[in-house]
């Protein structure tokens, strides 16, 4: 009933404004403005929920961004159990026995590239960080406690050349975007600090310690820094 109220209401609009000359009369006409009246009586109902099911609709942008977000934090995961895991071998490394055997083959597990007939000794530190940038060539030998670091602000590369050797506690390290060599058959001393590449067959180490000053004043626990500092005498000559 209220259908037919609202249909004839509208025929009675239509033909006003056909007498006024604001719409020509025809059936295309008339069929519209008649399909049109309904719909625009019921729009206050019907807009409310084509905004709720267009809300509802998945932004394209957000079924990107779900996928990308998804994906590094599985990437972020995997590097934390990476790190976590390269540093477990690093202290097996470290301490653990076999320096042709077992230390070579932990390293390479981390990411280092070691050739045939390596030696690595006790306590030997090769970079936690970028493993992956040091390379031990065949028949090189890393001694006791020697630390070498291939990264200073940003990834470099250090390789040991074939047969070199590198003495107990000496440090090599280089910084970003440049590669270290040591060159076939060197030998770096015990203790020594190299920070750019060297020849082959070059031996290379620092200064050997020499004295310094004569000392007046035992450096005991009762002795202070400055006491004993102010209590040194030139050697005699």
């Amino acid at each position: 009933m209220q259908k037919e109220l609202v249909q004839s209401e509208a025929r009675r609009l239509l033909l006003e404004k056909c007498l006024r000359g604001e719409v020509a009369l025809d059936g295309a006409s008339h069929v519209q403005i008649k399909d049109a009246t309904p719909q625009s009586a019921s729009s206050d109902h019907s807009e409310p929920e084509l905004q709720q099911h267009q809300s509802s609709i998945p932004s394209p942008a957000n079924d990107c961004t779900k996928p990308q977000l998804a994906i590094q934090a599985r990437s972020y995961r995997r590097s934390l159990i990476r790190q976590a895991l390269n540093r477990f071998l690093h202290l097996l490394c470290r301490f653990g026995p076999g320096g042709e055997t077992l230390r070579p083959f932990l390293h390479r597990m981390r990411g280092v590239k070691i050739g045939k007939n390596v030696w690595i000794g006790d306590d030997v530190y090769l970079d936690n960080e970028f493993p992956e940038c040091i390379e031990l060539e065949d028949g090189a030998m890393v001694e006791l406690r020697a630390t070498i670091l291939a990264h200073t602000h940003g990834a470099g590369k250090v390789i040991i050349g074939k047969n070199a050797v590198v003495g107990a506690g000496a440090v090599v390290v280089t910084s970003g975007n440049r590669t270290l060599v040591i060159g076939e058959g060197s030998v770096i001393m015990a203790s020594s600090l190299v920070t750019g590449s060297i020849a082959p067959y070059t031996l290379y180490g620092s200064d050997a310690c020499k004295p310094l000053a004569r000392i007046t004043k035992p450096f005991t626990p009762g002795t202070t820094y400055e006491e004993f500092m102010t209590a040194l005498r030139p050697l005699s000559r």
